[in-house]
């Protein structure tokens, strides 16, 4: 029967388990095996994103790619759903040996609002039509319960259709310009324009609900009490919902961006991945965000670290900094996972001591594998700084090899970790 040996916590990086556990006799799991591997890309489900339509979608340090879609290219009639441009998506960015992020928004700055037709034709119904950032825009009419119905249904029937496909890595919600929970410019009128708090409370749990598997994020502006219901609901705040950030490292990034950040607690990413885009306040901010000596006063990898995020929308750096350096930003975000120890006992068993040296844990079900044989200690359960031994009942030999399975991977992906066992 396979085993799970205790978890030993550490406060820093290579330190021995907690005061308060006793220390391992590594020999009682055999003979040390000598082991060597390198980390030499970015891990999947981690790093910077590019559209699926950017040109260099292709190269090394890609592992995700992201895509707005729209309410109304799936429904046009009511209960009349047609998942082909999903497909389509999904299909794409697999061939490349990557997963998607997706947001559906229904409002963008310019265009007419993506709600599907037949609601638009609904008794009752009327956007509202006003600029935003210059542009002529259309925005949902929230009053129509019809709206308020096909939304709930539509994200059911999204997670029972994809909540377990691999090629989906983590779904980005929420209302407003871009979905991404404001209307800082444009008509902003809680309950017609903009969702209502009431409303928003019953479809936040049901996401929790819907999406067992695959991990969903809301933008940290829900953290403005004018635009979400969480200040007078605190136990919305229990929901797995992770964050996302779509001015990440601007200027003043310490001040409203972080304090929102807090707001949904600093240890939120143990539960949900934090993810976001670089900033485009100014052209100096997609510039220099990525510069080794940092920007406005901080380093791209030291925030990473402080907000233990796992991605980042960085369409416009290919442009901006060289591949070396946008390989070397991706790797230093999300998981990354180190073998400290290995030891078999031949054809009865082999031991790993595995720790998780990245900034976040892995949000998919991983596990340490011999001889194809899975432990069953879940890696999603390391956290940073922590490290396990793993024992696996195996036919195991020196010649044996420890790999990290996981079965929410596409074709082309793998899960490395470093090794330097002597």
């Amino acid at each position: 029967m396979m085993k799970r040996l205790f978890l030993l916590l550490s406060l820093a990086l290579g330190s021995c388990a907690c005061e308060d556990k006793p220390a391992v006799d590594a020999t009682e799991y055999g003979t040390r095996v000598p082991l060597q591997s390198v980390i030499d890309h970015v891990q999947p489900m981690t790093g910077i994103v590019l559209w699926n339509t950017s040109g260099s979608n292709k190269k090394e340090y890609v592992q995700l790619e992201f895509s707005y879609m729209l309410y109304n290219d799936v429904c046009k009639e009511k209960d009349v759903y047609d998942w082909t441009p999903m497909e389509k998506l999904l299909k794409e960015v697999a061939s490349r040996g990557h997963q998607a992020v997706v947001r559906f928004r229904y409002t963008y700055p310019g265009y007419s609002c993506a709600v599907p037709d037949y609601i638009k034709s609904w008794p009752g119904y009327e956007a509202t039509n006003s600029k935003s950032e210059g542009r002529k825009t259309e925005f949902p009419d929230w009053r129509c319960e019809e709206l308020q119905r096909f939304h709930m249904e539509f994200h059911r029937r999204f997670a029972e259709r994809y909540d377990q496909d691999p090629r989906l890595a983590f779904v980005e919600t929420g209302f407003g310009l871009w979905a991404e929970y404001h209307i800082y410019d444009g008509p902003c009128i809680i309950g017609q324009t903009f969702p209502s708090h009431d409303f928003q409370a019953q479809f936040l749990p049901k996401m929790d609900e819907w999406f067992q598997n695959t991990p969903w994020l809301i933008s940290i502006d829900a953290a403005d009490s004018k635009y979400a219901p969480f200040h007078k609901q605190k136990g919305l705040l229990d929901l797995n919902f992770g964050n996302f950030d779509d001015s990440f490292m601007c200027e003043d990034w310490d001040g409203y961006n972080y304090e929102s950040w807090e707001f949904f607690g600093q240890d939120r990413y143990k539960r949900a991945p934090l993810g976001g885009e670089f900033s485009y306040y100014t052209d100096y901010d997609q510039k220099h965000v990525l510069d080794k000596t940092g920007m406005h006063g901080r380093k791209f990898e030291d925030v990473v670290a402080k907000v233990h995020m796992t991605f980042i929308i960085g369409n416009d750096q290919p442009g901006k900094q060289t591949p070396e350096r946008i390989k070397e930003a991706a790797m230093s975000m999300g998981y990354s996972f180190e073998v400290r120890d290995f030891r078999i006992k031949e054809g009865e068993s082999a031991s790993v001591l595995i720790a998780n040296i990245g900034v976040a844990p892995i949000y998919r079900d991983a596990f340490v594998e011999v001889e194809g044989v899975r432990g069953d200690f879940n890696l999603r359960e390391l956290m940073p700084g922590q490290e396990a031994w793993v024992t696996i009942p195996c036919k195991s030999s020196k010649k044996s090899r420890p790999a990290i399975a996981c079965d929410h991977l596409v074709s082309g992906q793998e899960i490395q970790y470093k090794a330097d066992i002597q």
